[in-house]
């Protein structure tokens, strides 16, 4: 578990699709936010970073915005006990150590329909100066990734962008390397793969300039990675652990009962209370 002391780069999620695939439970509440236990998904991958020393988080939002604003805005009071004072002057006491006291979150809007891409490059404003570097990740995904490993790997490549290669069914962005090198990238081949796009990622902060700057209306995933990856400018981190996207009911129930057995496997390295 490295970087744990060190500064971290802050972490861009993608959180602004509609999850028509998991339409039972997305009718009202958008796929980042439907829970794993008692606690949305979105937060469980906030958790994760959060155990290396992330404390910023920039959430790019769309689809049903409101949802997230609600549940931020009223986090501390979701997860204490409460004392209230009545009468002309209230008063309200917390109980509880907040775990997450340090926390800075970004509420980006980032438009209903905005692709990917697009919504990286709207959410890159508030990137801080010094932020030559920053984790790109997806808001529907969990995994027990050392996500201080992934971040040395990719300072020691020197690339624009590293990508985690993980096992799971082929149905994902294809990846073809040499080494560690990606060689061609290819989104959603029909054929099952040996390794796709995981989806944890870092770029270094040029990414946005070359190869968003001006094209608002692409999914990251297709035209910008894959003239990453022609551009010899994509690395990758093999992750042979566990992973696992919530994209439909069945994978919502299995993460559900993995939380509910007490011993989910994404939370490898979250501080145990």
């Amino acid at each position: 578990m490295s970087c744990e002391n060190s500064k971290m780069p802050p972490v861009m999620i993608l959180c602004g699709g509609r999850g028509t695939r998991l339409r039972e439970v997305t009718e009202l509440l958008p796929k980042p936010m439907v829970p794993i236990g008692d606690f949305p998904v979105v937060w469980h991958i906030m958790k994760s970073y959060a155990a290396f020393g992330v404390r910023r988080f920039i959430l790019c939002l769309g689809y049903k915005r409101e949802e997230f604003v609600n549940f931020f805005l009223n986090y501390r009071a979701r997860t204490s006990d409460i004392t209230l004072t009545l009468g002309n002057e209230p008063q309200m006491t917390f109980h509880r150590g907040d775990d997450e006291a340090d926390w800075q979150v970004t509420l980006a809007s980032t438009g209903l329909d905005t692709m990917t891409g697009g919504r990286v490059l709207k959410a890159s404003r508030y990137l801080a100066p010094e932020d030559e570097n920053f984790f790109l990740t997806y808001g529907d995904g969990v995994a027990d990734i050392d996500l201080g490993e992934l971040y040395q790997h990719h300072l020691a490549g020197g690339k624009m962008l590293t990508i985690s290669a993980v096992h799971p069914e082929g149905r994902f962005g294809e990846l073809e390397f040499d080494g560690d090198t990606v060689l061609a990238f290819n989104e959603k081949p029909l054929r099952r793969a040996g390794f796709i796009n995981g989806g944890f990622m870092v770029a270094r902060r040029e990414v946005v300039e070359r190869y968003l700057a001006g094209k608002p209306d692409r999914f990251f995933e297709a035209e910008p990675m894959g003239q990453i990856a022609a551009d010899g400018e994509m690395r990758l981190f093999r992750h042979e652990g566990f992973w696992q996207c919530m994209d439909n009911p069945r994978e919502y129930k299995m993460l559900n009962e993995l939380w509910e057995s007490g011993s989910a496997p994404w939370t490898r390295f979250w501080k145990k209370s």
